[in-house]
């Protein structure tokens, strides 16, 4: 699962909220959302912050490929 979408989850916080939030379209965040346009690091940054979470939290793999 995308972490900004897992995120948005726990928090109850809408991609449309996010959106309006950021000051872009629903469209934009919902391509972050799903892993078909990656944000900017400002940008990221910026949704960090909206959810109050640190932006490392974003940039974490979902699991780790151990080989």
């Amino acid at each position: 699962m995308n972490r900004i979408k897992e995120a948005l989850e726990s928090k109850g916080i809408s991609q449309t909220e996010l959106a309006n939030r950021l000051g872009k379209t629903f469209n934009m965040v919902n391509l972050y959302a799903t892993n078909k346009v990656q944000p900017p690091i400002p940008v990221l940054y910026r949704i960090a912050d909206i959810l109050k979470i640190d932006v490392r939290e974003l940039l974490i793999p979902n699991k780790l490929d151990i080989k």
